[in-house]
């Protein structure tokens, strides 16, 4: 049967083309029909269409013609785009479905391209997140709210995207009337030049600029284009001043976005910027417990042993996802081999995670790297000085020390001119209570780490 077929053609390409590609542009098409060597297929919107057949058609065919049904064109009709969708009839139209020659409509995408795993009941909140998830939260009731735009920053894995898929989700459920659009930053581009090249920046203004919240993931990419600068100036501003909600993330807070128009910057920073911190050992723990549960109710045959997510939370520091993959790893192993999670077996089966996690970041190095960052000497760093210009930094080198190496507290302080174990240990925990309270701080460390890491 065809529509089995384009439905093993669609999984095969989540291979080729990555998850994320896949979620946004494969996983929306639904299969309406294949006639005289034409594969007719449903999208949500003439976009999402497009973009599939100019980036991805020819894949589409060759897998399609490979796997036994040769077809030479794609033809997409836009409606409701999933992969369970039926042809659109006369009696029983598809929801949401649009004639072609229609006018500009704005697309419902809080479905096709959100995770239904991104949740707020699946968001585990501790200290370093709890602004943010308050923050989201607030926004998802769909009500007035003081802040406008709510913009999310952090590192890759920390939850930002987690976020706004949740938001999404939570209007879509709780204000069914509100014309949500969530889309990357990257597509916000492409539409913007596909409308130019088309001759449709009409359409495409009346689209963006008739939405209820408008949500973008990962602003920082249209720094330095631009025309693409300007047009999101425009219609930031006039979602804005028509008191409609904007939702934006990025990998850094708006004043460190570089090649960003400063009045961009401006009207970003208007608003409420939260800061979505890296994660502490008790929020890594609480993940894993929570990702371990829902594991464990797919897999009830596989027990994971005590200790093993504690040293999981100890040695995987870098981001929730990498984390969360090593989880699925572990399960998916002993699912096959059935056998159950012990320490043992997880230091074999992630043993390739685990050293990539322990490059070896030595003492020197990270006094090397904070001394340049706070344009300090290394003598100073070192040395007996109390001033607050040299102390807070010696203090931030004190915790990477501590959270970046293997080495004692002891040890540590041997190399911070033989000072005593209780002095690092007073310095650890000053600066863990800092970066929740000072986000120049905890943007500071996050710089850091990503050098030594990287």
């Amino acid at each position: 049967m065809t529509s089995e077929l384009w439905g093993t053609v669609r999984d095969e390409l989540r291979a080729s083309v990555g998850a994320n590609n896949w979620r946004h542009w494969i996983e929306p098409i639904g299969f309406q029909s294949v006639e005289d060597q034409v594969l007719n297929l449903r999208a949500p919107t003439h976009f999402i269409g497009t973009y599939v057949t100019q980036n991805y058609g020819e894949q589409i065919l060759y897998r399609m013609t490979r796997a036994g049904r040769p077809v030479q064109r794609l033809s997409f009709v836009v409606g409701a785009g999933t992969a369970q969708a039926q042809p659109a009839t006369a009696a029983d139209p598809a929801e949401g479905a649009v004639p072609a020659e229609a006018g500009p409509v704005v697309p419902a995408e809080t479905g096709g391209g959100l995770d239904p795993r991104f949740t707020f009941d699946r968001f585990v909140v501790g200290k370093p997140n709890e602004l943010a998830h308050a923050a989201a939260r607030r926004v998802a009731e769909g009500g007035p709210v003081s802040f406008n735009p709510l913009f999310l920053y952090g590192g890759v894995g920390l939850g930002k995207t987690h976020l706004m898929h949740a938001i999404a989700h939570e209007l879509r459920a709780g204000r069914p009337e509100l014309k949500v659009l969530y889309l990357s930053a990257e597509q916000f581009m492409y539409r913007f030049v596909t409308a130019i090249r088309d001759r449709k920046m009409m359409d495409f203004k009346q689209i963006f600029r008739a939405v209820d919240v408008l949500m973008v993931d990962d602003v920082q990419f249209i720094a330095g284009k631009d025309s693409t600068q300007e047009e999101f100036f425009h219609t930031f501003n006039a979602l804005v001043d028509a008191r409609k909600q904007v939702i934006l993330s990025a990998d850094r807070a708006p004043g460190e976005i570089r090649d960003l128009e400063e009045r961009i910057r401006s009207r970003l920073q208007s608003g409420l910027v939260v800061d979505v911190h890296p994660t502490d050992y008790e929020l890594r723990l609480g993940v894993l417990q929570a990702k371990a549960a829902i594991h464990a109710a797919e897999h009830g045959d596989v027990v994971i042993a005590p200790g093993v997510l504690e040293f999981l939370a100890h040695r995987i520091s870098t981001n929730v996802r990498v984390l969360e993959g090593a989880l699925t790893r572990l399960f998916a192993f002993a699912s096959l081999v059935r056998r159950d999670i012990t320490l043992e077996m997880t230091q074999d089966c992630l043993a390739d995670m685990l050293r990539s996690q322990d490059r070896k970041i030595s003492i020197e190095e990270i006094q090397r790297r904070v001394s340049e960052h706070f344009n300090i000497r290394l003598s100073d760093l070192i040395g007996p000085k109390r001033l607050r210009s040299y102390a807070r930094p010696r203090q931030i080198a004190m915790y990477l020390a501590k959270t970046l190496t293997n080495r004692s507290l002891p040890e540590i302080g041997r190399r911070f001119g033989g000072r005593d174990h209780t002095t690092i240990m007073h310095g650890v925990r000053r600066i863990e209570d800092l970066m929740t309270a000072d986000g120049q701080i905890a943007d500071d460390i996050e710089l850091l780490r990503r050098s030594l890491e990287g």
